[in-house]
């Protein structure tokens, strides 16, 4: 079953990984300084992921990128 797994790192940061179903890593997080900031993160992807529109970079301009869906 796919998960978020939240842990300290190494400098004392909260992070998220979200765990696909074959236990591959699909995504890291940015570092939080607190938990509850690292758990607002993780209900922001839940949130965001299901309407973020796919767009493919081909230029190091993000503004020049080009929707795809």
């Amino acid at each position: 079953m796919p998960k978020f797994e939240v842990y300290l790192d190494r400098i004392g940061e909260y992070r998220f990984r979200l765990r696909a179903r074959n236990g591959q890593i699909i995504a890291v997080s940015q570092g939080y300084k607190s938990k509850e900031g690292c758990m607002k993160g993780i209900e922001s992807v839940k949130t965001n992921a299901p309407i973020a529109r796919i767009v493919e970079i081909e230029e190091e301009h993000e503004e020049e990128a080009e929707a795809v869906t």
